[in-house]
């Protein structure tokens, strides 16, 4: 007997194991460890993964597999192992960690179909194969099985005659293109052209074409390349010489662009010095981690090209992270100009379509390098030579919802796997990072200087204190406007920084200092201009804005704090001349609005650029030769340990888009704490000695680098509740760990309370805690009742990025 492990899709404790399966007789060729199965699992059916193939089983009467959901494996035998690792490291069920490393579209409803995968196959299938397709390019799965064996099947899936296709069943569909493809050998076609009227030529031309080309050709694109009509075209089709068929094509969301070629640029001495060792890693096929510690505008993305590069003439492949979608469309670029069609890019600006079939260009392994945000580095590549994670400081690199994992620990555990380098890369590294790469635990490569030797940009702390004592109201202080005259004179540009959305912070009443909430959730509404609308950004709650105080009454209710539509207004009134393109969630939620946005500034349509966090990385124009932070300081008063850091990082990162090319470039901080040692280190882009200052401060308050932390999230609908379970978890804690532990709370979280749960957090730090997992672990398992049937919610996160 052969019997599948499977790990069921129910994710509970109960059921965070694999189950012993029976494989029926005709299936026993057919599954393998890494495809989806349709099991019996009570009396519901369920999906499951197959882990493992074992001879035997110690259960008897065990339940038999009922189909497989794929002929080849989604999962390949280093992605089950890396999810066993993932489950352990953020405990989470085994199930949430499998799926985390497919694409949307195979986790949506979909309809699987068996389809042709060339025209030449058609006529070496069996018999019963062939009838089943009878002229069609191809069945439903469920009218196929019927008709023919599934080890049949797989055989010619294995043999390249067939495949098996998802269609989600929501907007994926394959993209679907008309085709057109000969029905005779070359011998034939000869004949038929020798037999043609002497005044055909352009019979004649296609006719050639297909004795040279034996694969079915896009129409449009046939039509184009030997500049003939649909007529031509169509005569054949009657002679029975050519037919037409719809074809997928790939969704492509870069197809449309031609990408110029480039070629690898010379390197600079500094340059020559990072990459040789890394080189050299990738020659011997050892594993290392790379800290490239480069300032702005140095060059770091030439290094990776290279290296990646040389890893590609080895025949291996290459995984690119880069944060979010603020930075792909350049990124992209720079890539696929290299690379060309080696390039499968996967970001959250996609459709669930276009990522599909970007994970299946991969997973056929018809590329060799993925740019993409977090989630490729689950990419289905089996013969790594190199990871790199650009802007490594990033906090989107860590996964807010189960799995909770962080992308570089990840790139790390899949470098050693595959014994290769793993390079992590920033002007401003995270202190975690820096912090093992002066203990030798990563090897440091720095870049000092720019790629073009420019001085990085003069940067003026403008205090907004100042400003006020001497009558100027407006959110520019003067001197910023006066240079922001000066650029538009000159016909450069700026960009203005910003670092929230919307219009305002909040809404107040001056009289009684009413602040309007949301009802759901401990926290004050955002207004939006636009609708009217004041929202909730937690929960999504919306309701209009009130002209009077819901509290007193009175009129006097103002709009306090400072968005992007209010500084774009402000703009329009003080410099009327001034063309302005506004970049936050508002205005690039639509499918390749920021690729758009981003080209027409890049085109010269526009003086300012205004926007938020999505405009602070990656942004390389010739002409912007101004930055201007308006509020330097809203990130410093957040109760996070890392507000420091994070201000840092970005204020270095925004006043690094100034001057990077010919023009000089200025950058100015408007802030109300001038003193603070992250904006004034940030103006002098001394990273080093932010370093030291924030490391003093960490020692002090022991937190990360120091300690490690772990934060333990209850919620749940009744306040008394929460209270209760966080003590008796926190006690819990306190005993059973060792003494050097320091357990803080239970203590109400920053924002109490979301979508009418209360939140109650405490926070574990410790230096080494071999235990802690299986501790938390006890805990979660101690409450899973209450978790199944109460609506109980604890979220452990270990090594947390936000404390809120």
């Amino acid at each position: 007997m052969t019997v599948a492990k499977v790990i069921v899709d129910v994710p509970a404790k109960q059921t965070d194991r694999a189950f012993d399966y029976l494989i029926p007789e005709h299936l026993e060729n057919i599954i393998q460890p890494g495809m989806r199965v349709i099991v019996p699992f009570g009396p519901r059916k369920v999906q499951g993964f197959v882990e493992s193939i074992e001879s035997d089983s110690p259960f008897h009467s065990l339940k038999k597999i009922i189909e497989p959901m794929d002929l080849v494996p989604v999962l390949n035998k280093e992605l089950l192992l890396l999810a066993d690792w993932l489950s352990g490291q953020t405990l989470c069920f085994k199930i949430s960690a499998l799926q985390a490393m497919l694409p949307p579209a195979l986790k949506a409803k979909y309809q699987r179909k068996i389809k042709l995968a060339g025209r030449d196959g058609l006529h070496e299938l069996s018999e019963t194969l062939y009838s089943l397709f009878n002229g069609k390019e191809e069945v439903l799965w469920e009218e196929a099985i019927k008709t023919a064996s599934l080890t049949s099947i797989q055989k010619e899936v294995k043999n390249g005659k067939l495949e098996v296709v998802y269609e989600v069943q929501s907007r994926a569909n394959k993209k679907k293109a008309k085709h057109i493809y000969s029905l005779l050998s070359a011998e034939q076609l000869q004949a038929a052209a020798d037999s043609l009227n002497k005044q055909a030529n352009k019979q004649q031309q296609i006719l050639e074409y297909f004795m040279e080309n034996n694969e079915a050709v896009e129409q449009k694109q046939l039509l184009s390349l030997l500049k003939t009509s649909n007529s031509v075209v169509k005569g054949l089709i009657e002679k029975g010489v050519l037919a037409e068929k719809e074809l997928e094509i790939y969704r492509d969301p870069y197809k449309e662009r031609a990408f110029e070629r480039t070629s690898p640029l010379l390197l600079k001495e500094e340059q020559q010095l990072a990459i040789e060792p890394i080189l050299d890693t990738v020659n011997r096929n050892k594993h290392e981690v790379f800290l490239l510690y480069g300032v702005t505008g140095s060059g770091k993305t030439e290094v990776y090209l290279q290296s990646i590069d040389k890893v590609l003439k080895k025949g291996e492949e290459a995984i690119v992270l880069v944060p979010e979608i603020a930075l792909t469309p350049q990124m992209v670029h720079r890539f696929k100009g290299r690379f060309g069609d080696k390039v499968a890019v996967m970001h959250s600006g996609l459709s669930v379509g276009e990522k599909y079939d970007e994970w299946r260009k991969i997973q056929r392994k018809e590329v060799q390098v993925v740019v993409g945000a977090r989630s490729a580095i689950f990419a289905p590549f089996e013969n790594l030579g190199i990871i790199i994670i650009d802007e490594e400081h990033e906090m989107t690199y860590k996964q807010e919802e189960n799995p909770r994992y962080h992308a570089k620990e990840v790139a790390i555990k899949r470098g050693l796997t595959h014994q290769c380098p793993v390079i992590l890369g920033s002007a401003t590294p995270s202190l975690e990072s820096f912090a093992r790469a002066q203990k030798d635990v990563f090897t440091l490569l720095t870049l000092k200087k720019r790629m073009n030797d420019n001085p990085l940009p003069a940067v003026e702390i403008v205090d907004m204190r100042e400003e006020l004592r001497e009558g100027n109201r407006s959110m520019f202080s003067r001197v910023l406007l006066e240079k922001l005259k000066d650029r538009i004179e000159k016909k450069q540009q700026t960009v203005l920084f910003l670092n929230k959305r919307g219009h305002s912070s909040f809404v107040m009443c001056r009289d009684c200092g009413y602040v309007v909430k949301c009802p759901n959730c401990e926290i004050s509404l955002t207004y939006h201009q636009y609708n009217n609308q004041m929202k909730c950004h937690y929960c999504g709650h919306e309701e209009v804005t009130p002209s009077n105080c819901p509290e007193c009454s009175s009129e006097h209710i103002r709009y306090f704090g400072t968005g992007t539509q209010k500084v774009e207004e402000e703009l329009a009134k003080i410099l009327p001349e001034a063309s302005v393109i506004r970049m936050d969630v508002d205005t690039t939620s639509r499918k390749g609005a920021h690729e758009k946005l981003l080209k027409q500034f890049q085109d010269g349509h526009a003086d300012i650029l205004l926007g938020t966090q999505m405009i602070a990385k990656g942004l390389d124009f010739p002409k912007i030769t101004l930055v201007g932070v308006l509020s330097a300081d809203t990130m410093l008063h957040l109760p996070d340990f890392r507000s420091s850091e994070k201000t840092f990082q970005l204020l270095t990162q925004v006043s690094g888009r100034a001057g990077r090319h010919e023009l000089e470039g200025e950058v100015i901080f408007q802030t109300y704490t001038p003193e603070h040692y992250s904006i004034e280190l940030a103006s002098q882009q001394d990273y080093d000695r932010f370093y030291h200052s924030e490391m003093m401060i960490r020692k002090s308050h022991a937190y990360p680098p120091y300690y490690y932390i772990t934060l333990i999230t209850v919620s749940h609908e009744q306040l008394m509740k929460v209270v209760s379970v966080t003590e008796q978890i926190s006690q819990v804690v306190r005993q059973k760990l060792s003494p050097k532990t320091v357990v803080l709370g239970p203590v109400a979280s920053p924002i109490s309370r979301i979508k009418n749960r209360y939140r109650y957090q405490c926070l574990i730090k410790y230096k080494q805690e071999p235990n802690l997992k299986s501790v938390l672990k006890t805990v979660l398992d101690h409450y899973q009742g209450e978790i199944s049937t109460n609506g109980l919610q604890i979220s452990i996160d270990v090594n947390p990025y936000i404390l809120m």
